[in-house]
């Protein structure tokens, strides 16, 4: 597949801020709504289009659209678009959805079988600028029945395609009549979903109102926006200073807020999620793609002190793509600490100390970049710390902070502390991590990896239902890569939000789903935000009190989230329970 510069739509990463604040006079500007129907979101990457067609919303809760089905807080699949969860047949090769009736775009023109299709074939066409169009490889044919009835024929039997079809679906009469890559449409989307994009001041900010004609009901929320703050230490300030009334931050920083900070009430919230942080490891450098310097990297890093120091203790070690309490993780797979270990790799391999204690084999001294996003706590820390750890063993990297647009072109030569993971299939993730043919495609295999064992399992695990062959796929996989590691994988990640006590559902309080990498305006507590009422105005719903392990509790069921204290919540673990992905950035 040729290489794509375009990345995933949704860069709202862990260093991104999300906050949602009360007041008119707040980001939203003047003309917002007032305080108890408006809110707004922060985010530190604005996404790049609001097409779903170039993967906006592909993972589920994009706000202006709707997919066939959507994941509900439990992270299981239930009906949106669709009436109904697909039928399928004995052979897994034809899934048949009967479509929800009534529902119009926010143009008001009818949703159809005929918006489905167009979709989904606009997606697999090779001239679509998606980077994720691997994920679809199965479908063979999509065609509609009618009206109301669309019907998917797949290639192979392709065990999570439902989960697919959560992402959002366009209108064929607007979409269909421009450039998919290039029209207007990119920006100024129409969808069917809870909320109508209002504006965009690139940069700045995104604003929504409530979609009064929605088919799930009209959002209590009537305004929002999505306000661009990349920095974390400015959006712990701005909540501070009470600018904003809600942010995700990173654990240092959350932990200054306890129930009541500057005169407000707060609460935090721990996300379990499958957000890994690694570092990526070029394949044609001479020294990132040297096999002995790979192996003595994935055992010179010591993960927990990254676990304890740098995320206080909201988060786990990373062996792999898949979490260490996933039934899909491949036991023994776990990487110590050895250091030992690491320096006999390269003196075996020829890798000698240098006068300076930097390691030479050839003339070539053990040393390379490692960039990281400029603005990003976490991941500048993981990078410090993996570099220290690296100068031990007689590597010597150069951690450099840069954005993306500097970080992308370098990728193929530079080593990138990256992120991915995001609930679901474990051939979500693994695939457009680690498929050969799918090197250097964007932010699609980073590290260039190319292992043919990895190769076959990859295409094994996505080409059966066998349970118990799509098992032993991903253990080949997992197995692989502690013998060939491409990347060197460091922590999973949870989320910590920090929220003005103000909102609450008809349910309850609030609650979090469990989280992708990619992460922002369609998850946190705010994932259900067309659900959202002022405190007060839900009935008499109370607030659900969960403890975190450790405090005296149990701990939460996956997708519940978690509402904490701030000092509880940094020394809470991750509750995840399955592994996930999409592409690594």
């Amino acid at each position: 597949m040729a290489a794509r510069s375009v990345r995933p739509v949704m860069a709202a990463i862990l260093a991104g801020a999300v906050a949602l604040t009360a007041a008119c006079a707040g980001p939203g500007g003047a003309d917002g709504a007032g305080p108890k129907d408006s809110a707004v979101v922060g985010i530190a990457f604005e996404p790049d289009s609001l097409s779903p067609l170039l993967g906006y919303g592909k993972d589920g809760n994009s706000k202006i659209f709707d997919g066939l089905l959507a994941f509900g807080a439990d992270m299981k699949l239930k009906p949106a678009l669709a009436a109904a969860l697909p039928e399928v047949s004995d052979d897994g090769l034809t899934y048949t959805y009967k479509l929800r009736k009534g529902v119009t775009f926010s143009d008001g023109h009818p949703f159809t079988a005929a918006d489905v299709v167009f979709t989904y074939r606009a997606i697999l066409d090779p001239k679509t600028n998606n980077a994720s169009r691997a994920e679809l490889d199965a479908v063979k044919d999509v065609r509609a029945a009618g009206d109301d009835t669309v019907v998917f024929t797949l290639a192979y039997p392709y065990a999570p395609f439902a989960e697919r079809t959560v992402l959002g679906i366009a209108p064929e009469h607007v979409a269909g009549k421009q450039d998919v890559n290039t029209g207007p449409f990119t920006t100024r989307p129409i969808g069917t979903g809870p909320y109508v994009l209002t504006g965009w001041s690139k940069g700045e900010k995104l604003t929504f109102t409530a979609n009064e004609h929605y088919w799930g009901g009209a959002p209590a929320v009537k305004k929002f926006t999505m306000a661009v703050v990349k920095d974390d230490d400015v959006r712990a300030t701005r909540l501070r200073a009470g600018d904003l009334d809600a942010a995700i931050l990173p654990p240092n920083l959350a932990a200054g807020f306890t129930g009541t900070t500057a005169g407000k009430p707060y609460k935090t919230y721990r996300a379990a999620t499958f957000d890994y942080r690694q570092v990526t490891l070029p394949a044609h450098d001479k020294v990132a793609g040297d096999p002995a310097i790979r192996r003595a990297l994935d055992l010179a890093v010591d993960r927990q002190a990254m676990v304890d120091r740098i995320l206080e203790g909201a988060g786990k070690p990373a062996y792999g793509p898949v979490p260490t309490d996933s039934p899909w993780f491949a036991k023994g797979t776990e990487r110590r600490h050895d250091l030992a270990g690491a320096r006999k790799i390269l003196d075996e391999a020829g890798w000698k100390p240098g006068p300076d204690g930097v390691r030479v084999k050839n003339g070539v001294r053990a040393a390379f970049p490692l960039w990281y996003l400029s603005g990003d706590k976490l991941r500048q820390d993981h990078a410090l710390a993996y570099a220290s750890d690296a100068k031990k063993a007689g590597i010597a990297l150069t951690t450099q902070a840069g954005t993306w647009e500097v970080i992308e072109p370098r990728m193929k030569t530079d080593a990138v502390l990256a992120g991915g993971g995001s609930p679901g299939d474990p051939d979500f993730d693994q695939y457009l991590m680690l498929k050969s043919s799918l090197a250097g495609d964007g932010f699609n295999n980073m590290a260039q990896y190319a292992d043919p064992v990895v190769d076959r399992a990859l295409e094994d695990g996505r080409r059966t239902n066998d349970p118990a062959k799509r098992r032993a796929a991903y253990d080949t996989i997992q197995r692989r890569l502690l013998k060939n590691p491409g990347y060197t994988f460091l922590t999973h990640v949870d989320h910590l939000y920090v929220v003005s006590d103000r909102w609450e559902t008809a349910d309850g309080g609030l609650t979090t789903q469990i989280e992708p990498h990619d992460h922002g305006l369609g998850s946190g507590p705010w994932w259900n935000i067309e659900d959202w009422k002022p405190k007060g105005a839900a009935g008499t719903a109370k607030n659900a009190a969960l403890v975190a392990p450790g405090a005296g509790g149990t701990a939460p069921a996956p997708g519940t989230g978690t509402t904490l204290g701030a000092g509880t919540a940094l020394a809470a673990a991750a509750g995840a329970a399955k592994s996930s992905g999409v592409a690594a950035r």
